[in-house]
Order: structure tokens, then C-alpha cells, then sequence
């Protein structure tokens, strides 16, 4: 639907809002508002009658089709659509049926719906073959589809009926000339990919011409008939032969072919499965390469996209038949599965094959029912990515992995268990944990005992539920003390890290505090191995902060959370040591900076800042989420529940604890912290986090780095550095992907941006039409005020940007929004909104919504110039300066709207604002210029021709010079029309 409910002239909630919104105006705020109050009450009246005559009607298709015709013209394509479709069930009359489809058919074109277009005008000329309006509009619908050749057989036809229409004679000369062009395309391609090949296959042609034509076959294989063509002619086996030759850049160049040969096309990916086989994929997935293995994963992925409903072709009755992809997508899934517990497989492998089952095997949609796919891959491979979780790099004969396998497993595995729908999933999924750690710990076998550890260490990062289900088994956390106390460093090692995932809990964090503090505190002094020291250190630094930011639940002796933190910003800034060793110490600082004291000191130590930022670069993506959780604590950004003072002092009476916020906690520290990290370069870092894989990115970590971006915007001073180093950019993607507090916090700091900075700079490129959504998005009812009014403003700064970024805008259906926020109370907001419709008006399709019957989009402009808010009746004036502009129609529409508009109009030429003067006497030209002679000798037969004599004599102004121009030429229109003669000179 075009417009809001209350614009609809059948619908009775217009009046409503309307009384609300202006019965609030108080009787002394404005001399004519009473009379702006009664006319609009009057709205209800006005359309009471006209509904509940149509109601009557609504079992007449005649006058269920006249309904329709009634609402297409006014603009409300989905309630004609309502109407056509109820015509058409009532209808028996053959002809008259044709041309309720035939009618449809305009408004699904409208709708940019051109199947059903297509198919509408078809059934209205199977009653008449040559119903010329059915036929150009199927042929309109058919080449949005990209079928050519029979919408050209369509204007043919409307040509041959009327050889004279002009339409149809451009129609049918640009449609055959396209046709001609593709042919030429088609045919010139066969021989470009059989040259290409050639190229590609001669070892002893030169390595630039190679590269060139690689990469054109790349290209080409993106485009649907370039693809088509490649496939046609021979191309899968020469692919094939590029990869056998082993070489990593005619690897690659194959690869990413069948990539763009698979993408949206069914039946193609099908054929090249089978041509190609899964087990060579996972061959090629497998080599210890990390381009190779990235751009076979796109491959499946691209692959199974293609299966799983990214092809929107219509294949009929055969595909039931032919393109049942089910064996295939369970083949692929097998493979993976095996992959994950393979010593073949390289780290790079393994991590795309984890990812790949981290993407595809649980439901993307919580609602649906079918998690099949998730309890097959807990069934076969559960205790593969287990194991994957219990290697120890340490030990020999272990499987070859990065330093981000284990955390991709981790996530998986929580993926999984989130997947499950009921208990008996979830025990069942407990039961093969358990026994698969229990099978692995034998008191005679370290080595076996420390990969079941290191398993509940993964599982703690994973599900952490079942993980602390395995710790707080009999024996599990005593075995982990004991193995503290191990002679061999790598046991201590397991144990610790252990020990540190497994004190997340409170209660846990109590129970180290009594039996493994001291324990800690010993290996941290007598270790010489600078691992085990560092992760004894994190060990203390997580219990030191488990009371998180209550200042009153310190876990340590004043002092020592600072001495530790001290500690940790050392090993950090040592770059002697290894980034994995070095990780641990931002692990620990993301523990201890839950206290301010910490905070305080580690924003001071810029180099300490600087090296945390080159770790979050560096190719080990484990380390993004702790340092998310840094700076989400510095910058004081996570949720925090509003105190209410009354219960406080009712906990108080009743002896219950009671959070005490630390004084370094307040906002003059927070700004201080923040205006340090930016100084740091924050930003560059926060930008090279957001590109990391999807897999350790998780929703979790966007919707922290999103919290981070959002605190570091909130002061407008700053958004020009944020922009400068790349954080424009890098919250694209935060605002469209993640948890849904995520994706609204990273959409309010583009608005924060996009409100004051140059479009082009902020968002470049195309990046700028990515940012609409979100921005759009934040005008929903259930956002807060403030994220509304930003999201205004920074929509008004696109719209007055170009035309296409307007397009964009109304495309994304921001408009019904928009005029909603028109009538809100809240002053701001109002004057956001109608400064957006303000800059969206030079758009066409705005302008259509104003000019069309039946709605009160046009009144509400006329009464918005009457309000008291300069700002407000700039904007609002405006917007009718440019409608009265654009369409000469609008002006006579004015005063036909309220019986208010001239007496606005005076009280707008007097006002003392030039901008708004200006555009009011812009308003009086464009009226004595739209042709209706009645409205000019009204205009001038009032005393707006007295208000013109009194601008248009005034002398020269810089500061009001527009408004005495407007005035004065308004003074030459009227002598034009004959309305006023010219002063005589005497002789």
C-alpha cells in the first residue's frame, strides 16, 4: 500500500489520528488554530457516507472493479489488488472478467510483480486476442523477465492494430535491437571462451596473457549466458584440466569459474557435481593453501545456495523429477563431516569445512521445524568436531590445524546445540560428549587425559551449558587441580586453560577463589615457560573480576586487579613473545577492565592501545572477542538496567546487596576514555575486525563491536575521524547482519554519521545505496524516539543528496513512515519528517501521492505552514514550493484542501524569517502561474497584492534579497496577466 491507513479516503482511522494529534494544541498558540481544529474534525464526516456505500457494494464485481479503478488512481495499488482479486472470485461475466485481469495486470507491474503481471494480461487475452492494453502490458511484464523475443511478439501484435502509436513503435524498435545485440553477444561468446581456454592450457604462452584470460573467464562465468556458454562448450573437463596441473593461480581461475557457473542456476550445479565429483571438491578444499581452500569453499557454497532455493527458475513439471537435490546435499554434507576428523586435511581445509557446516547445517529461521540436517550432523560428526576441540598442538601425531580451528569448532558446536527443538535433542547431545570424554580420560595415559580437558575447554566455549554439566561431574574439576601440579608444562597448560573457561560462572569463579587461587598464584612464580605464567595470570585476572563492574563485590585486596592488569599491558607490549601467548593478556585485561581503576590506566597507556590494536590484525581471529569485550568495557557500552531509586532504598531496608557504580564510571570518564581510543586509532582496527570470517565473527561479536562504534559516535566532533579511518564502511555490514540489538545499535551510528557528513566520503560508491535500509528500518514504531529523529535527519541528507539515492528511498518504502512521523507530537521528530518529505518531493512518485484524490498528504503540508516553528513552516513551505513548481494542478488543489490556505499564505509573506517569506512568495508566483484565472484574481484581489507592493517596494537587502526578487517578479506576473497596470509617469 502507497500510503499510510489514514490516507485512504474508505478508511475511518485518518480523523482519528488527526484529532489526536492537533486536539492537543493549546487555543493561545496560534490565532487560527481553532479553525484548523474544526476543519479537520470535519474529515470523518466527509468520508463516512462514501465507506459505508461501498460497503454495501462489496458483492458487485462491477462495482468491486470500480472500487479498484477508484484506488489505482489514488496511488493504493495493494487495496486495488484487494478489490480486482474479490472482483474476479464474484465475477461470471466473461469480458468483464477479462478486464478485471487485464486491470490487476497494471497494478502488479506497478508492484514490479511481473509473473503474475504476465500472467493476468494472458488470461484477459485468452478472452480477446487482441486486446491491445493486455498485450503491451504482458509484453512490458515479459521483458522485466528477460524474455525478449516474445514480448517483441507482443508489441508486434499492438503494432499491427495500431500501426500509428508512437509507444508502440519505439517499444518495438528498442526491443529488436536488444534481441539483435544478445545474439551478437551469443555468438561472439563461443569462440571468446574456446580462445580463452586455449590461453589458458599453453604453458608457453606468456604469464600476463594467461592471468588476463583467467580472469575473463572469471567474468565471464558470472554472467548467465557467458556461464551457459562456457558449460556448452566443453568447459567443465578443460576446467578440470586446469586444476590437474596443480598450479595455485590456475587453481584459483578454475575454481572461482565453477563458482559463477554454479551460482543461481539449479540444474547447472547439479551437472557439474556430477561431472566434477564432491570428493575432488574436498580434494581441492583440502590442500594446505588458504586462497585454494576459501575459493572452494565459495563453491560449495555457491553450490548448495543454488540447491537450496537461490534459483528462481521455473522448471515445471520435470523438476521433481530431474532436480531433486536432496542426495547431493546430503553427499556434500557427509563429505564435510569426514573432512572435519581427517589427517588429510589441511588447517585451511578444515576451517572452511567447519564453516561451511557452521553456515548451512541449522536452520536460518528458528520458526521452521525441520532441523534435520543439525541431528544427521550431531549423529556422523559430533565426535569429529569433538575431537577437533581436544587437539593439543603440543603433542605429536595430532591434526593440522590454524590457531582459529579450534574456536570455528567451538561455534559450531554451539550452532548445533541452539539448533536443537526439544529436551531429548539436547540429552542426547550431552550423552555423546559425555561419553566421548569419558572414553578419553585414563589415569595411565596423560596424553588421553588432556585431550578430554582440553574437549570440556571447548565445549565451555561452545554450548557452555554441557560444558559446566561435564566440570561439575564428580572428579572433573579435582583432576583439573591436580593437573596444575603436573611436572609436565603442557599439562599445566590444558589445565589451566581449563580452569580459566570453566569460572564463568559465579559460583564457580567462588569455588576456584577457595581451592585454586593459591594453586595459581604458585605456578605463576615458579613456572619459567612464559605460556604457563601468562595463562596462570588470566586465571587470577577472571577471578579478580567476578563480581564484573560492581564496585562493592571486589574479589581481591584494593590494589591487586590493578597489579595484575599492569602485568598483562607488559606481556602485551612485548614483542618478543608469540601473538598466541600474547592473546592471553588481552584475555586478561578483558576480564579486569570490568573495573574502572583498570580502565582508567589502560586508556593512558597508548602504547599498550596501539599494541592490542596491531594483535586484532594479526591473522589469529581468536583474539577478536576479547578484545570486543575491552572495549566494550572501556567505553561503558554494554546493556545496563535502569536503577530506580525506590527500590534501592528498599533493597537497602531489606539488608539486600545493592550494585555501587564506581565514581570512575561516570560519563565525563567514559567521554575522556573515548576521545583516547579514537586517538589511539580505534577505528582502523575496529574496521579490519569486521572483515574477519564469518565463523569467529559471531552475532555475539558484531553486536559488541557494534556497541563500541555506536559510543564512539555520540559525539558529533568525532564522526569525521570515525569516517576518515574506514568506520562508515566497516558498520555496513554490523547494521545487516547479527542479533537484532546488533544490527539497531550499528544502524543508529550510521545515522549518527550519515546525518552531517558528505554521503560520498562517509559511504563510497555503491556502499551508500546499502546504507538506506538500515536507516529505514530505524523508523519503526518499536525503536526508540531518538533513533527515529536520527534516522530522519540522516535520510534528509541522503534525499537531498541525488535522485537515485530518493529512489532508493522510496523504493525501501520509507515514505508511509515518514508522513507518519508528521503528525507526531514530539516537535523534533515532526520537523525531521517534514524535512525529509521536504527533499523527497522533487521525486516523481512523491509527487504522484500528493497530486493523487482521496488523501489529506496535501492539507497537512498547507496546516504545517501555519505552525509556530520557523524550522517546521521552512520545511513544509518548501516542500509546497516545489509541488506547486512541478504541477500547476497542486495549486488550484490548495485551495480546495482547507478553507485556511490564504489566510496562511498572508501570515507566511509577513513573517519576519526570509527563508520562510521567500518561499511563501515562491508559492504566490507559481499560483498566479498555473493557468486557473480564477485563483490569480483571488490572489490579487486580497491583500496579498497589497503584502507584494510593501515586499516588492523595499529597498535592496543582502539579507532579505531573495524575498524582494520573489515579490517584485510576482508584481511582473500579475501586470502580465492583466490583473494590475503599471504606475503612469507624469509628462
Amino acid at each position: 500500500m502507497d500510503g499510510p491507513p489514514w490516507f485512504c479516503p474508505t478508511s475511518l482511522r485518518f480523523k482519528y489520528k488527526c484529532a489526536v494529534r492537533w486536539g492537543e494544541v493549546t487555543g493561545d498558540k496560534k490565532v487560527c488554530n481553532n479553525n484548523y481544529r474544526q476543519e479537520i474534525h470535519t474529515i470523518s464526516a466527509e468520508h463516512r457516507t462514501e465507506t459505508q456505500h461501498t460497503i454495501l457494494k462489496m458483492g458487485d464485481p462491477i462495482h468491486l472493479k470500480d472500487e479498484g479503478n477508484k484506488l489505482f488512481q489514488a496511488g493504493d495499488i495493494e487495496h486495488a489488488i484487494e478489490c480486482y482479486t474479490k472482483a474476479i472470485k464474484a465475477c461470471q461475466d466473461k469480458k468483464v472478467l477479462a478486464v478485471i485481469y487485464r486491470n490487476r495486470s497494471a497494478c502488479f507491474l506497478k508492484k514490479e510483480n511481473y509473473a503474475n503481471a504476465a500472467s493476468d494480461a494472458s488470461k484477459a487475452i485468452d478472452v480477446d486476442a487482441a486486446d491491445i492494453k493486455a498485450l503491451f502490458r504482458r509484453c512490458q511484464a515479459l521483458e522485466k523477465l528477460g524474455k525478449l523475443d516474445m514480448a517483441f511478439k507482443d508489441v508486434q501484435r499492438c503494432a499491427t492494430i495500431e500501426p500509428k502509436n508512437k509507444t508502440f513503435l519505439e517499444t518495438l524498435r528498442r526491443l529488436g535491437a536488444e534481441i539483435q545485440a544478445k545474439l551478437k553477444t551469443t555468438f561472439s561468446t563461443d569462440s571468446r571462451v574456446q580462445n580463452m581456454f586455449d590461453i589458458l592450457l599453453d604453458e608457453e604462452m606468456d604469464k600476463d596473457k594467461r592471468e588476463k584470460a583467467a580472469n575473463n573467464l572469471i567474468v565471464l562465468s558470472r554472467e548467465d549466458a557467458g556461464a551457459e556458454r562456457i558449460f556448452q562448450n566443453n568447459g567443465v573437463p578443460l576446467l578440470l584440466n586446469m586444476i590437474e596441473t596443480g598450479k595455485q593461480e590456475m587453481v584459483l581461475a578454475a575454481v572461482r569459474t565453477l563458482s559463477g557457473m554454479c551460482t543461481g542456476h539449479k540444474a547447472r550445479a547439479m551437472a557439474i557435481i556430477q561431472m566434477v565429483g564432491v570428493d575432488k571438491m574436498c580434494s581441492i578444499m583440502a590442500v594446505d593453501n588458504e586462497e585454494v581452500a576459501l575459493a572452494t569453499c565459495n563453491l560449495f557454497q555457491c553450490i548448495n545456495d543454488s540447491l537450496t532455493g537461490g534459483d528462481k527458475r521455473e522448471y515445471g513439471k520435470e523438476e521433481a523429477l530431474v532436480l531433486d537435490a536432496s542426495k547431493d546435499l546430503k553427499t556434500i554434507l557427509l563429505a564435510l563431516v569426514e573432512m572435519v576428523g581427517s589427517k588429510k586435511v589441511s588447517g585451511h581445509g578444515r576451517d572452511q569445512a567447519l564453516n561451511l557446516l557452521s553456515k548451512n547445517v541449522p536452520r536460518t529461521v528458528k520458526k521452521g521445524r525441520d532441523n534435520s540436517r543439525a541431528l544427521f550432523t550431531i549423529d556422523h560428526g559430533l565426535k569429529k568436531i569433538l575431537k577437533v576441540c581436544g587437539q593439543v598442538s603440543e603433542l605429536p601425531d595430532q591434526l593440522p590445524m590454524t590457531e582459529n580451528t579450534q574456536l570455528i569448532a567451538s561455534v559450531l558446536l554451539t550452532k548445533l546445540y541452539d539448533d536443537l527443538s526439544c529436551d531429548p535433542e539436547r540429552n542426547n547431545f550431552r550423552d555423546i560428549c559425555d561419553e566421548y570424554v569419558k572414553s578419553k580420560i585414563d589415569p595411565n595415559d596423560m596424553d588421553r587425559t588432556i585431550h578430554a580437558i582440553n574437549v570440556i575447554s571447548g565445549l565451555l566455549q561452545g554450548p557452555f551449558d554441557v560444558g559446566n554439566a561435564l566440570v561439575g561431574r564428580q572428579g572433573i574439576m579435582e583432576m583439573m587441580v591436580a593437573l596444575c601440579g603436573s611436572e609436565r608444562e603442557v599439562d599445566q597448560m590444558v589445565a589451566v586453560e581449563a580452569l580459566i573457561h570453566s569460572s564463568s560462572k559465579m559460583s564457580r569463579a567462588s569455588f576456584i577463589i577457595t581451592n585454586g587461587v593459591s594453586l595459581l598464584k604458585d605456578i605463576y612464580k615458579k613456572t619459567k615457560n612464559e605460556k604457563i605464567k601468562i595463562r596462570s595470570l588470566v586465571g587470577l585476572c577472571k577471578l579478580g573480576s567476578a563480581g564484573g563492574d560492581d564496585y562493592s563485590l571486589r574479589q581481591f585486596a584494593e590494589g591487586s586487579t590493578e597489579k595484575l592488569a599492569k602485568q598483562c599491558r607488559k606481556w602485551l607490549c612485548n614483542p618478543k613473545i608469540d601473538t598466541k601467548t600474547r592473546k592471553w593478556a588481552i584475555e586478561g585485561l578483558a576480564y579486569l577492565t570490568n573495573d574502572a581503576d583498570v580502565k582508567d590506566d589502560f586508556v593512558e597507556d597508548e602504547t599498550a592501545l596501539k599494541a592490542m590494536f596491531e594483535l586484532s590484525k594479526s591473522t589469529d581471529k581468536t583474539i577478536i572477542y576479547s578484545v570486543a569485550c575491552t572495549l566494550v568495557n572501556c567505553t561503558n557500552c554494554y546493556e545496563k538496567k535502569d536503577i530506580i531509586p525506590e527500590l534501592v532504598q528498599l533493597a537497602k531496608f531489606s539488608k539486600q546487596h545493592v550494585p555501587e557504580q564506581h565514581p570512575k564510571d561516570k560519563k565525563d570518564f567514559i567521554d575522556q576514555r573515548v576521545k583516547k581510543l579514537l586517538k589511539a586509532g580505534i577505528t582502523s582496527a575496529l574496521a579490519v575486525m569486521v572483515k574477519a570470517d564469518s565463523s569467529i565473527l559471531t552475532d555475539q561479536t558484531k553486536e559488541m563491536l557494534s556497541r563500541v562504534f555506536l559510543a564512539l559516535t555520540d559525539d558529533p566532533k568525532d564522526r569525521g575521524t570515525i569516517v576518515a579511518q574506514g568506520g562508515g564502511k566497516a558498520l555496513i555490514p554490523l547494521a545487516l547482519e547479527g542479533t537484532e540489538v546488533g544490527k539497531t545499535k550499528a544502524s543508529h551510528a550510521i545515522a549518527r554519521i550519515a546525518a552531517i557528513s558528505n554521503p560520498e566520503i562517509a559511504f563510497p560508491g555503491e556502499r551508500v545505496y546499502e546504507v538506506v535500509r538500515p536507516l529505514v528500518g530505524l523508523l519503526h514504531t518499536d525503536k526508540d524516539g531518538i533513533q527515529n529523529y536520527e534516522a530522519l535527519r540522516s535520510l534528509t541528507n541522503l534525499a537531498g543528496f541525488s535522485e537515485k539515492l530518493r529512489m532508493k528511498i522510496v523504493k525501501e518504502k520509507a515514505l508511509n513512515d515518514i508522513e507518519n512521523y508528521m503528525f507526531e507530537d514530539h516537535d523534533q521528530i515532526r520537523q525531521a519528517a517534514t524535512e525529509c518529505m521536504c527533499n523527497l518531493i522533487s521525486c516523481k512518485e512523491v509527487q504522484e501521492r500528493f497530486l493523487a484524490d482521496g488523501n489529506d498528504r496535501l492539507k497537512l503540508l498547507v496546516l504545517l505552514c501555519g505552525e509556530d516553528d520557523d524550522n517546521l513552516q521552512i520545511a513544509a513551505a518548501g516542500a509546497l514550493a516545489m509541488l506547486t513548481a512541478a504541477h500547476k494542478k497542486i495549486s488550484t488543489k490548495i485551495t480546495v484542501v482547507t478553507t485556511q490556505w490564504l489566510e496562511i499564505l498572508q501570515r507566511l509573506c509577513l513573517h519576519t524569517n526570509p527563508h520562510v517569506q521567500h518561499r511563501a512568495l515562491v508559492i504566490i508566483y507559481n499560483m498566479l502561474d498555473s493557468d486557473d484565472s480564477e485563483l490569480s484574481k483571488k490572489l490579487i484581489e486580497s491583500e496579498v497584492l497589497e503584502i507584494l507592493s510593501v515586499i516588492g517596494k523595499a529597498e535592496d537587502n543582502p539579507k532579505r534579497q531573495q524575498a524582494i526578487d520573489a515579490a517584485r517578479t510576482c508584481l511582473v506576473k500579475a501586470m502580465d496577466l492583466g490583473l494590475i497596470k503599471p504606475f503612469a509617469s507624469p509628462s
